[in-house]
């Protein structure tokens, strides 16, 4: 039931918000895409609740990944759970890939009025949290939205020592080759089982996520791995660039992908908002949008998508070092989300600053860039910031700044520092 002390690796960020919830009404929903380590916090929570007295037989785990479960309809996991719970204790119930049980939410509703207990589920698609499911869980989940390692967590995962400084460089270089996927730890980091192993990731993401998902609706609306997959490659090779539908339309239609049906009154474009609503619902891509910072209103065209991990997109496009910055920008995105801040990418006049970042009374503007060497390059990079007349705090990140420094109150931060705070 339990991992081994040796194969847990602490996830501090997450397991931190999850114990600040132990014991209180709502349900406990980690999210996140396929192998990024739900299943292994849910371990690392159990251990959390066995080490401050919580009895063994007060934990219930259930993996619906597992053949033992595969059979089980909403009522016979009623029915089993109701075996389990303990008499006169809180009993805590952990429910890992639920999505797959057809009316679970009618199981835990049930679970919540019947029982004394606390309940922790996992799922790997937004599906789980749809607007069909919000009716039975509004106001009564939390939802934890999970991440595959941090660049300090991928250090931490592979032995990475305070004293290897010098070495940052060169970490920094394999994080951003292999991606922060938590078994890459586990098989080692090189090519072949890197390949292998988000592979696997990427076939369960779209096979069981996505098209295993459709049938299960009973829906035909994804029915194409193929262009599933090429819609994929398109996104991975965009990252950080303004992407309207119509672009990836007019993209596949010219590489006849996809037959254009606008003559027939259905435009592909519908087809392909289907195809990129369903990967951003498997946690793969995420879109940003723009923000207009002088008119102060939320943009409708022309967001931005990012991977989840750097390692994914790898494996789909092939290793390449020509946009390096638009890879350090889908680094610093999800660094981002990870420390809690809503993010939207900032237009002011006919500039573009690279993230707004939104938190609890707190506002700060982000630019990113490779190199600020080139006077060209630091000018362009400052400028969209200089434009800002509020009093919020200005960043650079940026691989080569000898030293944080600031100019005209806009702060130049090394990237790799940034990513190592806390």
């Amino acid at each position: 039931m339990y991992k081994s002390q040796e194969e847990l690796k602490s996830r501090d960020i997450y397991l931190k918000q999850l114990i600040a919830f132990q014991d209180t009404e709502p349900v406990k929903v980690i999210t996140g895409i396929r192998r990024c380590g739900k299943s292994s916090l849910l371990q690392l929570m159990m251990r959390h609740l066995l080490e401050t007295g919580v009895s063994e037989q007060q934990i219930l785990f259930m993996n619906f990944e597992s053949m033992e479960y595969r059979n089980m309809d909403v009522n016979a996991f009623y029915d089993y759970v109701k075996t389990k719970i303990v008499p006169k204790k809180r009993t805590y119930l952990f429910f890992d890939e639920l999505q797959r049980l057809e009316r679970w939410e009618d199981a835990v509703n049930s679970f919540r009025v019947d029982f004394d207990c606390d309940i922790y589920i996992t799922g790997s698609n937004a599906y789980l949290l749809s607007s069909e499911y919000s009716t039975y869980l509004s106001g009564r989940c939390v939802e934890i939205k999970m991440l595959p390692l941090s660049f300090k967590e991928f250090l931490d995962f592979h032995g990475y020592y305070e004293s290897d400084q010098h070495d940052l460089k060169d970490w920094f270089e394999k994080y951003i080759h292999f991606g922060g996927m938590p078994g890459i730890a586990d098989v080692g980091l090189n090519e072949f089982n890197y390949s292998t192993l988000l592979d696997g990731v990427y076939s369960t993401v779209i096979m069981r996520d996505i098209l295993d998902r459709e049938s299960r609706r009973g829906q035909k609306r994804i029915t194409d791995p193929v262009l599933l997959k090429k819609i994929s490659m398109f996104l991975a090779d965009n990252i950080g660039n303004s992407t309207s539908l119509n672009s990836i339309s007019n993209t596949l239609v010219s590489e006849r992908m996809i037959e254009d049906r606008s003559r027939h009154g259905k435009p592909a474009v519908q087809t392909i908002q289907t195809y990129v609503n369903a990967l951003m619902e498997s946690y793969m891509f995420y879109e940003v949008k723009r923000f207009d910072i002088k008119g102060k209103e939320e943009l409708k065209t022309l967001g931005k998508y990012y991977i989840v991990d750097t390692g994914l997109r790898n494996y789909l496009l092939g290793y390449r070092d020509i946009d390096f910055g638009h890879v350090i920008e889908n680094i610093v995105y999800f660094e981002l989300l990870r420390r809690g801040y809503n993010v939207l990418v900032g237009k002011v006049g006919n500039k573009e600053v690279d993230f707004i970042a939104t938190g609890d009374n707190e506002k700060i503007y982000y630019q990113v860039t490779a190199d600020m060497n080139e006077e060209s390059t630091k000018e362009r990079e400052l400028a969209p910031l200089k434009m800002i007349r509020d009093n919020y705090k200005k960043v650079v990140l940026t691989m080569n700044a000898d030293s944080t420094a600031s100019v005209e109150g806009i702060q130049i931060v090394k990237l790799i520092d940034f990513l190592l705070q806390n």
